[in-house]
């Protein structure tokens, strides 16, 4: 089946969101200052959430108030703390491949949601990618935390309603709009939680400025954009499957940048995270017309916008 320029331009403009945020791990370690996840997370969404409300100058109307704070928690607040948990409690390896879950669970979502029909192709793509990361990262040494798995997973699942609802909710704004929405909804949750349970911050460094600069304003800012701009022209299985992407690029970003070992597990591991991408990618597009099943865009006021 040959798929459309168009589709193609969407899938790469999409795929450059988790290839960005495959950069996290080699900014966080080399960059920021250690121990302050949850104030890193709030630096990362408010400040981006704030300068893009600036550039739209247009805030959520109606039932978009609530929307936007559920998504904000779900692709960032809850996704992230999660994310740190997770990090803080596993090796890297493991998380990341109990994070590689994702995509199966946007596949279930996406069917009980919006009635987007399961393709075995979509389950096979999923299965191959989680294999890929586990190839990628994981280590002989590995262990295995229960609280840490469980928030793994939880972050997941996470990032999985965002995912699905983003798409079934389509909001009536362009997706710079509901990126700016979201990042400041996400940060504003964030905030008293880091005031809270973190000390404050020492004085930054300029290491520490870039590293909070590239995080928010490409990481978060520009990537979502992308992202939410992709789950308003794909299926979101096929967004989530590209997440796959991240990995493998922290991968390659560890080889290159900090002189890290490329073993032959991890080569035929990217070959496996490639292989996935692709696959669901076909399996999306062979969905044809059956997967235009979801909602159709709103008004800020919750009444259908005819074109």
């Amino acid at each position: 089946m040959k798929i459309k320029s168009s589709s193609l331009t969407d899938i790469g403009l999409t795929a450059i969101a988790p290839a960005i945020w495959g950069s996290t791990y080699l900014v966080t370690t080399e960059f920021l200052p250690h121990g302050y996840p949850l104030t890193v997370a709030m630096l990362r969404a408010l400040p981006a959430g704030l300068i893009l409300l600036l550039i739209v100058r247009q805030l959520p109307q109606g039932i978009w108030w609530a929307r936007s704070f559920i998504l904000g928690a779900l692709n960032f607040s809850f996704f992230w703390a999660m994310l740190f948990v997770s990090a803080y409690r596993l090796p890297g390896g493991v998380a990341a491949t109990v994070g590689a879950i994702q995509p199966l669970i946007v596949v279930m979502l996406a069917r009980l949601l919006i009635g987007t029909p399961v393709k075995t192709m979509a389950i096979v793509a999923g299965i191959v990618g989680m294999a890929g990361v586990g190839l990628l990262v994981l280590t002989p040494g590995a262990a295995l935390d229960p609280i840490g798995i469980l928030a793994g997973l939880a972050g997941a699942v996470s990032m999985a309603f965002g995912t699905v609802l983003t798409r079934h909710w389509a909001p009536p704004v362009t997706s710079l709009t509901f990126t700016a929405w979201q990042l400041t909804a996400g940060g504003l949750l964030l905030l008293p939680v880091a005031l809270l349970f973190e000390p404050a911050l020492p004085v930054p460094t300029m290491a520490n400025v870039l590293g909070i600069a590239w995080l928010g304003l490409i990481g978060a800012a520009f990537t979502y954009l992308l992202w939410f701009r992709g789950l308003a022209k794909l299926e979101p299985a096929a967004v989530a499957s590209l997440g796959f992407l991240s990995p493998l690029v922290a991968t390659l970003l560890g080889w290159g940048a900090l002189g890290q070992d490329l073993t032959p597990l991890q080569i035929a591991g990217m070959a496996a995270v490639l292989a996935s991408v692709w696959l669901g990618q076909r399996a999306q597009m062979a969905l044809g017309p059956a997967a235009a099943l979801v909602a159709k865009p709103v008004s800020p006021y919750g009444a259908a916008r005819h074109s």
